[in-house]
């Protein structure tokens, strides 16, 4: 098994983009934050949430390859199937099955949306986005247009009501606000 720092020292030597870096540490932290409220293994989810897009910068004009060079590459680390799994369903290329697969299915661009509602907000700050104004922009499909509406909506699956879903994972990234910048 790897550990967070390993994951993360992989995660930064794999992936340039400083924004990707952060959309990734949003979903990691997203992900602890949905294993603490369902009791799961907070260091596996959190793991899961580093590692989902470790391919991103190799695949990204290739996208059908996207998830399984991660997976050739985390081999070595002898990750748990569910671990590889999860990464794989987050694009839709595997069926979600276990609450870790929808949990991150559901995570991935919710936390794109929620960057999207802070740079939208008149104070520009993350801990200034409440549940209403997420919802008016969920409702509006132009705004944050990538943020694919039917992945967040798939919070239902884990028997989260969407403002509750958004707002579980605006608490997490607010953990992070820092290194988001927001």
């Amino acid at each position: 098994m790897i550990d967070r720092a390993t994951a993360y020292d992989l995660m930064v030597s794999k992936i340039k983009n400083r924004n990707l870096q952060k959309h990734i540490l949003s979903v990691e932290a997203g992900m602890i934050k949905l294993a603490q409220h369902f009791g799961e293994d907070v260091e596996k989810w959190g793991l899961v949430g580093l590692l989902h897009d470790l391919d991103y910068d190799k695949t990204a004009k290739d996208p059908d390859r996207h998830t399984f060079v991660t997976e050739e590459w985390l081999k070595e680390y002898n990750l748990p199937d569910d671990m590889i799994y999860a990464i794989r369903c987050h694009p839709g290329y595997a069926p979600c099955q276990s609450r870790m697969d929808w949990s991150l299915y559901a995570t991935d661009p919710t936390t794109g949306f929620i960057v999207a509602c802070a740079l939208m907000h008149p104070s520009k700050k993350l801990a200034n986005v409440d549940r209403d104004f997420m919802l008016r922009r969920f409702g509006e499909k132009r705004f944050a247009a990538g943020a694919t509406r039917e992945n967040m909506a798939a919070c239902s699956n884990l028997g989260l009501e969407l403002g509750d879903f958004l707002m579980l994972i605006r608490e997490a990234m607010l953990t992070i606000s820092d290194k988001l910048e927001l």
